[in-house]
Order: C-alpha cells, then structure tokens, then sequence
C-alpha cells in the first residue's frame, strides 16, 4: 500500500487544526491523544455535566467552575485512555488500513515515548483531581481499575462495550461526590442510566469495525448481536431513558425535565430507527450524533432544576 492510499484508508482526519496550527513535531502525540476528534471526550464527560446539574441540594444552577476542572479532566483523562488502548492494541492496528497510521502501530512514537506522554497526561489529571474533595478524589482514583484494563475486555468478553460503559460514566458517581461528598442512590441510578446509554451508542459505532474485527479475532456487541442489533439498541436506549426519568424523580426535577427527557426519546428513537448498520459513514454519523443525546439530557436536568 502506498503512503497515500493509506493515508486515504486511515481513521486520521487530515488537514484540520492539529496540521495548521501546531507543529509538526507534535502532530503524532495529538493524534494519539485524539484531541482532534472530541467525541469521546464529548462522551465521557457529558454523565459527570449530568451528575455536576443533579447534585446542588437547594437545585439552581451547578457549579460553572466544577464544568470547566470536569471539561479538561476528559479531556486529558480520555487521551491517556487512548495512549493505553493503542499500546494495548499496537499489534492489532498495524494489521488493519483503518488504523496501520496511528502513531504507535506506524512507528511515529515509540513505546517508551507513549508512557512519558500517558505519565504526563495523567499527572496533570491528578493536579485537576486533587482540586476536589477528599472523598471526590478516591472516586476518582478508582476510576483507573477501569480505564487500565479497558483495551483487553476486547479479547475476553463479547461485550467489551458494557465494559465502556462502566468505564465511561465513572463520572456520574465522580461528579456528584465532587458536590455532595457521597455516593447516593441518584447518582448510582445515573451511572446505571449512562451504563445502558454506552451500549446502545457503542454498539452502533462497533458495527463500523466488525469486519475487521472478525479478522483479526476482536470480539464486540455489533458482531454478539448481528441482526438482531436494532432490537437491542432500542431496548438499551430505552432504559437508559427510564433510568434518567426515574433519577429525575428521586431528585425531585420539574417538568422541564421531562420535555427534555422527551426530545431525548426522540432523538433515541432516530438513531434506533436510522441506522444502517452495513454502512460504517452512517453508523459514525449516528454514534457522534450521540453528543446532541447528552447535550439534551443536560439542558432539561439544568431546566428542571431551575424552574
């Protein structure tokens, strides 16, 4: 394969901020942190913004300043978890077009190089861990035993994706300890509503891969479930959705709530509905679209809490 057709074939975008604004020398240890692709950060951030929205005992607005230490802790907690998947999976992605260009499987950073980056990534996670409360901080800790193990669940289990979804929704229980200094029953509902939310989206996005994954012996839901996957995405999605309203309950949100749990459903209802899962391009478009889904849900927890 020449350097071009593998350029076309990656999962690398080209030519966006990371090659116009930053130096060359830099460019492989962002991609490898994928901050040019925020969806995952998107991801794994938005249950920690839900749990933050839901925690205020007297309601009202959360804590801007928690959002803003909550928005670059994704940030750089999802890249280390992408320096760990990569170095886990380095063997894997030298063998598959799709991801031979990523920085470790090419060759662009050495192993030893990737764990100085990962040491740096997650020393300056600790420096924003250690801006919250004693027991805030050994819920955030705890979150390694999920993240560390993540890249192998691929190999032993068929579903690697609930895996995810523990791992992914860790701030759900994070953001309403950085509030309250506890882990009580809301917020445990939100994981589990976060939980069943990641299998549903996950699930989609697996579908883009599973051909190369049947190639190369990776296991996921998209190849457990094959066919049968609408069912159980619309199944996963709508508990997720009867989590978050029984969640909104407990906490005593107002109606606005519910509207928005409402146009949640909706847009849970299209991805269901829409996706055609032998066309990779439109299971991206619905995975990302997943973003909005969160976004929604946040705006009518703040909304039920405000008015």
């Amino acid at each position: 394969m020449t350097e071009q057709q593998q350029h076309n074939a990656s999962d690398i975008p080209r030519g966006n901020w990371i090659d116009r604004l930053t130096p060359p020398s830099a460019h492989p240890y962002l991609r490898l942190a994928r901050f040019d692709r925020p969806i995952g950060t998107w991801l794994l951030l938005l249950p920690g913004w839900w749990a933050l929205a839901l925690a205020p005992p007297n309601g009202g607005w959360p804590n801007l300043w928690l959002f803003v230490l909550f928005g670059v802790g994704a940030l750089l907690m999802r890249g280390g978890g992408c320096v760990i998947n990569d170095l886990f999976d380095r063997d894997f992605d030298a063998k598959v077009a799709r991801t031979a260009d990523r920085p470790i499987a090419s060759g662009a950073i050495s192993i030893p190089r990737a764990l100085l980056f990962l040491a740096v990534l997650f020393g300056i996670s600790l420096l924003i861990l250690l801006q919250f409360n004693f027991f805030a901080v050994i819920v955030g800790a705890a979150s390694l035993l999920l993240v560390i193990p993540y890249p192998l669940m691929k190999r032993i289990t068929w579903w690697p994706q609930a895996w995810l979804g523990l791992t992914f929704n860790w701030g759900a229980l994070l953001g309403w300890a950085a509030v309250r200094g506890d882990i009580a029953a809301p917020a445990l509902i939100l994981y589990a509503a976060g939980f069943f939310w990641t299998l549903g989206y996950d699930t989609i996005y697996a579908h883009q891969d599973k051909e190369d994954d049947a190639l190369v012996g990776i296991k996921s839901t998209a190849r457990l479930l094959g066919d049968r996957s609408r069912p159980w995405i619309g199944a996963f999605f709508a508990v997720a959705l009867a989590l978050l309203a029984v969640t909104g309950g407990v906490v005593g949100l107002s109606w606005p709530f519910y509207a928005g749990l409402a146009a949640a459903a909706g847009h849970a209802v299209w991805q269901t509905a829409s996706a055609d899962f032998s066309d990779p391009k439109n299971c991206l478009v619905r995975f990302k679209a997943n973003r909005d889904f969160g976004l929604i849900v946040l705006a009518g927890i703040i909304a039920g809490q405000v008015v």
